[in-house]
């Protein structure tokens, strides 16, 4: 069964070559409108989805859809419809001395796995994203957002068939396991696979698939108060990070402070019991906090606090005696997505940028920015912490390969 989708997909796939830009958009925004115009019917399945989940659960939020949320769904279709095609782009040309003329231009990869867990808006954001850069698109969701993830691509198909495109360009799969292992091994039925969610499952994907895999997701963030940090920008800067929305990959895990600056700490870190935010404090920010921080919401740090994507309402203090040293807690825990530095300092500011290994690098802003409509691309399909072919948030260009395109006048090799 999973197979003959497969099939059918890769068969469909061949119809969004022949696509105008004017169509793709066209589809993209009806598939908006009527989003919005199905609200009922996708807040009525999100909520039996949610029936069946824990509230305390974090991936709770992630799961949960409201008008206000779809409304931002539809939103991001639309700025997706309104960006240019990322497809027919000339990379490079080059005529070489026998008069042979050699393009380099952009083309889609032509079918993209996705696997992602309770985020039902990634399936429209990878759908709109994939029409756009001219994919067709497998979607594997989790069983915990399978009611939704339905109604979703129900809407999808509905517009697609109007349009007269096969509703194939876009598969959702089976929420088990089964369909999972048949998706790792499509050689030659997809070319790329992407997973959206916690570390365990991009790891699981990067050790099983034999397709190839664009890692994605996995976020444990850190922000380094510096000696010469602004403490005001830096109290702000970290209710931001850790409280905005606990449970995306953007989040802050680990505030990491300079020990001339410990004296601070309970400012920086006094707007955060306002969200009951738990804190995992070393041993000299916890002396600092207590009686200053709520008792029942300071713990002390354990080897295990640091390196963890909470993606709840907690996180971890770890104290440094230098910048360098800060460095290697990031360079040791971090999984490479974002980082973030306090500091007014331009040089130190600088040798951070420079050493810190990581997608985005920030330096007096919250880590909440790593996102692609935040960095102008639009929707999103992830952030990618690898560094081959994407890193970072993946919009429309890194949907994209390239073919060489060469002409001639009967030229042969000699």
């Amino acid at each position: 069964m999973i197979n003959e989708l497969l099939q059918q997909t890769l068969a469909a796939s061949r119809q969004l070559v022949m696509l105008d830009d004017v169509t793709i958009n066209r589809i993209l925004t009806d598939t908006a409108s009527a989003l919005l115009s199905h609200q009922t019917k996708v807040l009525t399945a999100n909520a039996e989805d949610l029936q069946r989940m824990d509230p305390a659960n974090p991936k709770y939020d992630r799961l949960k859809l409201t008008e206000e949320r779809l409304a931002g769904i539809a939103g991001d279709m639309k700025n997706v419809a309104s960006l240019p095609s990322p497809l027919g782009k000339l990379l490079n040309e080059t005529t070489r001395p026998n008069g042979m003329v050699i393009r380099k231009i952009t083309v889609p990869f032509g079918v993209i796995g996705v696997i992602y867990e309770a985020r039902p808006n990634v399936t429209f954001d990878v759908f709109s994203l994939c029409l756009k850069s001219g994919n067709a698109c497998v979607l594997k969701g989790g069983s915990d957002a399978d009611s939704t993830n339905r109604a979703l691509v129900a809407i999808i198909h509905n517009v697609l068939a109007k349009q007269g495109v096969n509703p194939a360009v876009c598969t959702l799969l089976p929420p088990d396991r089964e369909a999972t292992t048949e998706l790792l091994n499509a050689v030659g039925l997809v070319d790329l696979i992407i997973p959206r969610g916690s570390s365990s499952l991009i790891n699981f994907v990067r050790d099983h698939a034999r397709v190839p895999v664009i890692e994605t997701g996995a976020g444990i963030c850190h922000i380094y108060f510096d000696k010469d940090g602004d403490k005001e920008k830096g109290r702000e800067i970290v209710n931001n990070a850790k409280t905005r929305r606990v449970s995306v990959c953007n989040a802050l895990d680990c505030l990491i402070v300079h020990h001339d600056r410990l004296d601070d700490v309970t400012y920086l870190c006094g707007k955060l019991s306002d969200s009951n935010v738990v804190i995992y404090a070393d041993e000299p920010a916890f002396a600092v906090l207590s009686g200053h921080y709520p008792a029942a919401l300071l713990q002390p740090a354990i080897a295990d606090s640091f390196g963890t994507e909470f993606l709840d309402y907690k996180m971890a203090i770890r104290t440094v005696s230098s910048l360098d040293e800060a460095l290697q807690h990031i360079a040791r825990y971090s999984s490479k997505h974002s980082e973030s530095i306090v500091s007014e300092s331009t040089e130190t500011i600088r040798h951070f940028q420079q050493m810190v290994d990581a997608a985005c690098v920030y330096a007096n802003v919250s880590t909440a920015f790593t996102d692609g409509a935040q960095f102008g691309f639009g929707a999103e399909i992830g952030i990618s912490t690898q560094k081959l072919h994407a890193r970072g948030p993946m919009a429309l260009p890194e949907l994209t390969t390239y073919k060489y395109i060469i002409e001639g006048d009967g030229q042969i090799r000699k």
